[in-house]
């Protein structure tokens, strides 16, 4: 299997979302980033630092990439949820090496 090549911001999110760590998930998104997910819009640093907490770090999200295509990851995630593991569609926006809006559904 090759390895898929991602851009630095999406490889520093995945790699903080992977180590359970919800400063270093901060530091991957840009100021003014924006989260859809679950049907919900996270647009300040609270709310962004609380659906991580409740969505990535609470459920021990692991993601592991599958493909990556104009700014979309599809990755298994895998964790304490009902149905796990399950293929998920991470669409990013990209700012430099931060990630400035990203919305997650079912792949």
């Amino acid at each position: 299997m090759s390895a898929i090549t991602l851009p630095k911001a999406i490889e520093d999110f995945v790699a903080a979302n992977n180590a359970h760590d919800v400063d270093a998930l901060m530091a991957t998104l840009a100021a003014d980033a924006v989260v859809s997910d679950d049907g919900k819009t996270y647009t300040d640093d609270a709310g962004i630092r609380t659906w991580i907490g409740s969505h990535l770090i609470a459920p021990k999200i692991v993601i592991t990439p599958t493909s990556f295509g104009n700014s979309r990851m599809i990755a298994s995630s895998a964790g304490d949820f009902p149905g796990s593991p399950q293929p998920f569609a991470f669409n990013f926006i990209i700012e430099g090496d931060l990630v400035k809006g990203l919305s997650i559904d079912l792949a």
